[in-house]
C-alpha cells in the first residue's frame, strides 16, 4: 500500500480548523434540534388533533427524505424563492436542526410516555396548570430518561455534518478533500480526517457518559 502523509503535514492545520466549525454545526443543530423536537413531542402527546397531525406530517417528511436532500434544498431554493443570500454554515445548521428535531420529537414523545401517570394525575389533582406541569414536572424527568439517545443523537448529527461538503461548507471533510485535491492524494487526508471524527465520537461518548452519570448521583 502506497501510502505518504508527509505530503499532507503542512495541511494538518488548515484540516484541523474544521473541527470548529463541525462542532458549530453540530451543537446549533442540536439547539435547534431539541427546541423543535420538544414542541413537537408536545403537540404528538396533546389533544388537539390538528396539532397532532402537523406533528406527525413534518416527522415524516424529515424522517422519510434523505438529509441531503433537504440540505441542498434550503441552499438552493430559499435564495431562490426569497431573493436572499444565504451561507453554508447557517444552512447548515437550520438544515440538520430541522432534520435532527423530528427524531429527537420521537425520542421526546417516548421519554414522556414513560415518566409515571400519577406523576400527571398528581399535578392534575393538585390544580397545577398543564403547561406547568409539563415544564415544571414531567419533561425534566423524561430528559434524564432519554439522555444516552439525546447523546446518541448529538454524536450521531456530528458525524452526519460531514455531508455539508456538498454546499462547501469549510468544515473537517471539505477541507481533507481540497488538501486531497492540491496534492494529489485524496486517501491520506481522507483517512485523517477519519481519524478526527473517530476521536471525537470517543470524547463525546465519553462526556455523555460523565453527564449520565452525574444525573443518576443527583437522584
Amino acid at each position: 500500500m502506497n501510502l505518504d502523509f508527509s505530503a499532507i503535514i503542512p495541511s494538518i492545520p488548515y484540516i484541523l480548523k474544521g473541527i470548529g466549525v463541525t462542532l458549530q454545526i453540530a451543537i446549533g443543530a442540536s439547539l435547534i434540534g431539541f427546541i423543535v423536537g420538544i414542541l413537537l413531542a408536545l403537540c404528538k402527546i396533546g389533544k388537539v388533533k390538528m396539532l397532532r397531525w402537523l406533528a406527525d406530517f413534518y416527522t415524516s417528511i424529515f424522517r422519510g427524505t434523505p438529509l441531503v436532500l433537504q440540505l441542498l434544498i434550503i441552499y438552493y431554493a430559499v435564495p431562490q424563492l426569497l431573493d436572499i443570500q444565504i451561507q453554508p454554515i447557517p444552512t447548515a445548521i437550520i438544515a440538520f436542526g430541522l432534520n435532527s428535531g423530528a427524531y429527537i420529537s420521537e425520542i421526546i414523545r417516548a421519554g414522556i410516555n414513560a415518566v409515571d401517570k400519577g406523576q400527571m394525575e398528581a399535578a392534575q389533582a393538585l390544580g397545577i396548570p398543564y403547561s406547568k406541569m409539563m415544564k415544571d414536572i414531567i419533561i425534566p424527568q423524561a430528559v434524564k430518561n432519554i439522555l444516552p439517545s439525546l447523546v446518541n443523537e448529538f454524536i450521531t448529527l456530528n458525524k452526519e455534518t460531514a455531508v455539508v461538503t456538498v454546499i462547501s461548507a469549510l468544515d473537517i471533510m471539505r477541507r481533507a478533500y481540497i488538501v486531497g485535491g492540491s496534492t494529489y492524494r485524496y486517501l491520506e487526508p481522507l483517512l485523517f480526517a477519519g481519524v478526527i471524527y473517530y476521536i471525537m465520537t470517543l470524547v463525546l461518548t465519553f462526556l455523555g457518559k460523565r453527564i449520565e452519570k452525574g444525573m443518576r448521583k443527583s437522584d
